[in-house]
Formats: structure tokens, sequence, C-alpha cells
């Protein structure tokens, strides 16, 4: 039991070092997919939806391409790194487009759970659909800002 714990800390410490900023999003966004997809189920039955094996698919494979998204980011951090390497440039970026992907979609996961939560009739504090909702705002607004300012709106 003992080396199983060890492997297990070693396994995740070696993974939080690697991902440096990104492992927070991360550990965040594998929890929300597990309670937004749990809730979602759940929900369903409060919505007169039937549950099949069909959609139940759907869902998984709509996480898995959450995930795939966060990979994205990631090998375009890498591009970045690789280029700024290329050009003779000692500075190393963390994984700031992955980090961002990842934000965003931990944020939209929580929006679901929040929406199926009220659709299971969980009396919810007033306020905090709306500021999960203006923190995605947030999110999206930097994100847009930051990459305006760098290629100009005409570039898209």
């Amino acid at each position: 039991m003992d080396k199983v714990k060890a492997m297990t800390i070693a396994v995740l410490s070696a993974l939080m070092s690697w991902l440096g900023i990104l492992a927070v999003p991360v550990f965040l966004l594998v929890g929300c997919n597990v309670i937004d997809y749990i809730t979602g189920l759940w929900a369903a039955g409060y919505r007169t939806e039937t549950v099949n094996s069909y959609k139940g698919i759907r869902g998984i494979i709509k996480k898995v391409c959450m995930w795939l998204l966060v990979v994205v980011g990631a090998w375009i951090d890498i591009l970045i790194n690789y280029t700024i390497e290329c050009a003779g440039i000692s500075f190393t970026i963390p994984f700031v487009v992955a980090t961002v992907v990842a934000v965003w979609l931990v944020v939209n996961e929580i929006i679901s759970i929040l929406e199926n939560m009220l659709d299971i009739g969980v009396r919810m504090p007033p306020f905090l659909l709306p500021v999960v909702k203006y923190i995605r705002r947030q999110v999206e607004e930097k994100a847009e800002s930051f990459f305006d300012e760098e290629e100009g709106a005409d570039d898209y």
C-alpha cells in the first residue's frame, strides 16, 4: 500500500510540475466534467428527457473533445516556445493558451452544473449564475483584447 501511495504522489508531482500554471485548471476541469456529467444525468429526469446510451456516449465524446481543445492550446504554446527558441531568444512562456482554454472550459462546465441543479430544483443564491457568466465574459474579453492588440482585428 505504501508503494502505491508513493507512486501516486510521484506521478501527480511530476504531472503538476510539468503542467505548471495549467495544473489547477486541468484538475478543476476533471472534477467539473465528472460533476457535470452526473448532474446532467440527474437533471434529465427532471426535464422529462429520456436517458439512453446514445446520449450518454455523446456526452462523453463532448467531454473528450473539451480535453482535445486543451491539448490543441498546449500544442499552440509549444509551437510558440519552439518559434521563440528557433529565433535565438532565450525566453520561455508557460502554457498560456492552454490555460485560457482550460479556464474557459471550467467556467462553462460550472455554468452547466448550475443550470442542471436549477433544473433539478435546487435553490441557488440569485447572484451565483450571473457571477460565473460574468467571469466567462471577462475571460473571453481579456483573451480577445490580447489577441486583437497583437494581430489586429482585420487579421481574422
